[in-house]
């Protein structure tokens, strides 16, 4: 039992690191605050990579094209070899009265590019020069009707070169109530958004389903280009934006949402097997350290908590609770934004024990050589 004990003070100790010391990963306060309106409207486009996104598009697409933008913009969507009828149910979904609507096709994929990427980048060339911002928003995701225009006045008021926002998903099923707040939650302990907006420091991220650059920026990151192979393609362009010296911000969403759904667990698991050994490096020694210390972190407390009650070792069930109540107390910020029953932070381990076995399957996918497959494509 003294080997449990000092397991389990080790885990209380990385709970108050984690709570006090780690850029506050926990609190959802991080929001687009209210900005003055810029003294000119910059010109945008909006550049949307769709692959068989013919599901979600009547529930997206028409957010993007009635959008309340005082300048002028655009919506460039780009339709990625689609399989199911994406690019002209996209024409079709296009408004006289709404934002001017151009539905492209890419060249073939090239190698050493993901498809994601190579679509953005031909939307980002047909775009033009005039284009001084450009808003990458995901075919899943719908934005309310001020959404650009808030974007646009946070960068010019705050000198951003990267306003980006974590669209708020689906949590609709069980599941998705289970992994969703869960997900945001464990990404905001990898990147801490106050750490990330912070210019001198080096964490750098950036969501992908809408993330707003500035075109010099973009260009002084070497482009699309720059990053063509990444997988986890948000975080690679804040990282890139950061250190060509560009200033970024990332925080949670009001009035952008994700409308895809995720309704069984299988999906979920995909989402996020399919990137998760891509975020380690695809290094069997982060592999090992990662399930390490998510064991150590969110199994081992309600683990000592338990034996320490069923054994009367005092000692270890309060090490164990007091880890515990901090990664539950550090959950229920989440919960909220997501509109959860606070009841469900107690759930947090068996959550983050199915993380573990995601991460295990994604190196093991890898292994296999099915890497991270999207769409039907691997990569």
């Amino acid at each position: 039992m003294t080997v449990l004990l000092w397991i389990a003070v080790l885990s209380l100790l990385v709970w108050l690191w984690l709570a006090c010391c780690h850029g506050s990963f926990w609190r959802t306060d991080v929001r687009l605050p209210p900005r003055r309106p810029p003294a000119r409207w910059p010109q945008v486009a909006v550049v949307v990579p769709a692959r068989d996104e013919a599901e979600v598009l009547p529930l997206s697409l028409p957010s993007l094209l009635a959008q309340k933008y005082p300048g002028r913009a655009r919506v460039i969507l780009v339709d990625d070899h689609s399989s199911d009828g994406t690019g002209a149910l996209a024409a079709a979904l296009g408004r006289p009265e709404g934002l001017e609507l151009t539905v492209t096709t890419p060249p073939p994929l090239p190698p050493g590019w993901t498809g994601k990427l190579w679509a953005l980048r031909h939307g980002v060339e047909l775009a033009g020069p005039d284009a001084e911002y450009l808003l990458l928003t995901d075919a899943d995701i719908a934005h309310g009707p001020d959404s650009l225009a808030e974007l646009v006045s946070a960068a010019e008021s705050d000198r951003r070169d990267l306003v980006s926002q974590m669209a708020r998903l689906r949590v609709e099923t069980g599941w998705e109530r289970l992994i969703v707040p869960a997900f945001v939650y464990f990404f905001a302990q990898l990147y801490p958004f106050r750490r990330s907006n912070r210019p001198g420091a080096r964490t750098a991220a950036a969501a992908g389903g809408c993330s707003l650059v500035r075109r010099e920026a973009l260009e002084r990151a070497g482009g699309v280009a720059a990053i063509r192979g990444a997988v986890i393609d948000d975080v690679s362009l804040a990282r890139a934006v950061k250190a060509a010296g560009g200033r970024i911000w990332l925080g949670l969403a009001e009035q952008v949402d994700s409308v895809r759904p995720y309704p069984r667990l299988a999906q979920l698991w995909r989402m996020v097997s399919r990137s998760a050994y891509a975020q380690l490096r695809h290094s069997p020694v982060l592999l090992a350290g990662t399930v390490l210390g998510l064991a150590l972190v969110y199994l081992v407390p309600p683990a000592a908590t338990v034996a320490g009650l069923v054994t009367g070792h005092g000692a270890v069930a309060a090490a164990g609770g007091a880890a515990w109540a901090l990664m539950t107390g550090t959950f229920l910020p989440m919960l909220r934004y997501y509109r959860q029953p606070a009841p469900a932070a107690l759930l947090l381990p068996f959550t983050a024990s199915l993380y573990l076995l995601m991460t295990v399957d994604s190196a093991v996918q890898h292994w296999r050589g099915r890497g991270a497959r999207w769409k039907g494509r691997t990569y």
